[in-house]
């Protein structure tokens, strides 16, 4: 098993990567809230992926083995929190939704100086409340554990336009259409059609940070036209994929 770099500190600063670069799998003794500016942003753990847009941030727990990976231009805000601030209560990766205020929040906690100085405590107060209102967002690829569903979800990883169904996808892994149906609900918490959404949408932010035409990326996620791309993007992230790169 290689060694897992392990920083006792979360570091709290501001970081760019170039499209495809990646940070190897470590580890904070301290919370850890990241914040991609522009770009998109994918971090990895043992059970699966969450991947944001410049509307979410990512936390990551104290503790937790992560890795990060970056497509198109990252501006990366990596904002530290001791261990016992947790002013969500979570214990897992989660994506949180960004406010207009919470972004510019994050943007000032991760710029210099970064001194103990009364004006950054009253700001680090105010970023905490917050946190306590972002509401987490659905933006996830758990990781299965089952081969037989771990054999489907490859499949489609390498090609999410495959329109087959669940029942067609099952003969391919040697199990029953109901065996696949329990294994998504009880392994990664979700139906096929949701996880299947999920991973149409984690496709298509990584084609879109890569200046790939909107109309391709529908077609290349599978999507049965453009507009229903349009349709379902825009719940998802709350823009349309069109200004996806405009986004300050």
């Amino acid at each position: 098993m290689p060694d897992i770099r392990h920083t006792p500190e979360a570091p709290t600063r501001t970081q760019v990567l170039a499209p495809g670069e990646s940070i190897d799998a470590h580890r904070h003794d301290d919370h850890q809230i990241i914040y991609a500016g522009s770009g998109v942003l994918a971090v990895t753990t043992a059970a699966g992926t969450w991947f944001a847009p410049g509307t979410r941030a990512i936390w990551v727990p104290a503790g937790c083995v992560h890795a990060h990976r970056a497509y198109g231009r990252l501006d990366l805000h990596l904002l530290g929190l001791p261990a016992g601030t947790n002013p969500l209560g979570l214990e897992a990766p989660a994506v949180l939704a960004v406010s207009p205020l919470l972004r510019e929040l994050i943007l000032a906690s991760t710029r210099g100086p970064l001194d103990d100085t009364p004006e950054r405590r009253r700001l680090r107060a105010v970023l905490l409340d917050q946190l306590r209102a972002s509401p987490q967002q659905p933006v996830q690829l758990p990781a299965p554990t089952d081969v037989r569903l771990a054999a489907v979800c490859e499949l489609l990883h390498h090609n999410p336009a495959d329109p087959r169904n669940l029942a067609a996808l099952a003969t391919t892994a040697g199990a029953g259409e109901r065996t696949l149906s329990r294994l998504f609900r009880r392994e990664l918490g979700m139906t096929f059609p949701q996880w299947r959404t999920q991973l149409r949408l984690y496709h298509a932010l990584r084609m879109l940070a890569e200046d790939m035409p909107v109309t391709t990326v529908a077609h290349r996620c599978g999507w049965s036209s453009t507009s229903a791309f349009i349709d379902v993007f825009r719940r998802a992230f709350g823009y349309t994929p069109g200004t996806h790169n405009r986004r300050p």
